[in-house]
């Protein structure tokens, strides 16, 4: 692991602690202050905030098991500990949305009285520590799934303050309690579809999907604008966790091309060009027989041509 990439880690935890300082405190207050009021809306953002404590909870444990050492058992380490964080913490905020849109349908029925200038102090407290946490995290949301998922959720609880906030003043100059549901109600459909890209995003790399923003086309162009490079078969590029693309392929060389020379040009130029931090390359000097052969060799057995093994290393 690079020490830009620990440093960037380093400084992701630091920005969550301090969020998670904000945030658990503030939901406490904030849910306590929901009861009081009798505000849904209020209370909406109370679980909203807490899906963001227990989120950062979730994503500094992450951060915490991510930097386990590489093992025996876990040859390639836990950084993917932080991807299955941001699947929890999104599949959270679906549940939550489920919740807050069966209180709306029951207090659409019965509408309860709602304190308005309690409700619109306490959701006002709520902005100002929502606007700060999202401050300290937006400088790791581009560069970590986890963090990502930290950032959308208190962004979406700041919308969610800013709707209590017009609900509060809606029902004290108006006296229309129904406002609190439908507030509430906005609230969950406005953070859904943002929780379905985290989820989708999340689920691409548990299943080894392209990484977003890594286009596989210009990736083989690359390997085959080298001078020495004939065929590239059995192109791989996936993710083990946020800012770690790795890729496996197959190269058919020129007769006599210097191997290693041609993997460190590659390697570099991969790097360089798409970011890629793994790089394992199968260097042969006859095309495969068969599909098969393809196969057993991308497996690690190995395969050559008229006595000459197929190169297989890391570049």
């Amino acid at each position: 692991m690079s020490a830009g990439h620990d440093h960037g880690r380093g400084a992701n935890e630091r920005s969550m602690w301090i969020a998670l300082g904000l945030t658990g405190t503030y939901m406490i207050a904030e849910a306590v202050g929901g009861w009081l009021t009798g505000s849904l809306a209020l209370l909406s953002d109370a679980a909203h905030m807490f899906t963001d404590t227990l989120a950062l909870a979730i994503a500094l444990l992450a951060i915490r098991i991510g930097k386990r050492a590489a093992d025996r058992q876990r040859t390639f380490g836990y950084g993917r500990i932080e991807i299955l964080a941001a699947a929890f913490n999104a599949g959270m905020l679906f549940v939550v949305a489920g919740y807050i849109f069966y209180e709306a349908w029951q207090r659409f029925r019965l509408p309860p009285e709602v304190q308005s200038i309690p409700m619109l102090v306490i959701a006002t407290l709520g902005l100002i520590v929502n606007l700060a946490a999202m401050r300290i995290l937006s400088g790791g949301r581009s560069r970590s799934l986890n963090v990502k998922g930290a950032y959308l959720e208190v962004w979406s609880d700041m919308l969610g303050s800013l709707g209590v906030i017009v609900g509060a003043a809606a029902i004290h100059l108006t006296g229309w309690t129904w406002v609190d549901p439908v507030i509430a109600v906005l609230i969950a459909v406005w953070v859904l579809p943002r929780t379905y890209i985290l989820l989708k995003a999340s689920a691409n790399v548990l299943l080894e999907g392209v990484p977003e923003g890594v286009e596989i086309d210009r990736i083989e162009a690359s390997i085959r604008s080298d001078a020495d490079a004939r065929d590239v078969h059995d192109l791989h590029v996936w993710a083990l966790g946020s800012g770690q693309v790795s890729l496996a392929a197959h190269v058919l060389l020129a007769p006599g091309a210097p191997v290693d020379a041609f993997l460190r040009r590659t390697e570099a130029r991969l790097r360089s060009e798409h970011d890629v931090a793994h790089t394992t390359l199968q260097c042969e000097f006859e095309p495969c027989a068969t599909a098969d052969n393809c196969s057993l060799s991308a497996n690690g057995h190995g395969h050559g041509h008229d006595g000459d093994p197929g190169d297989h290393r890391h570049a």
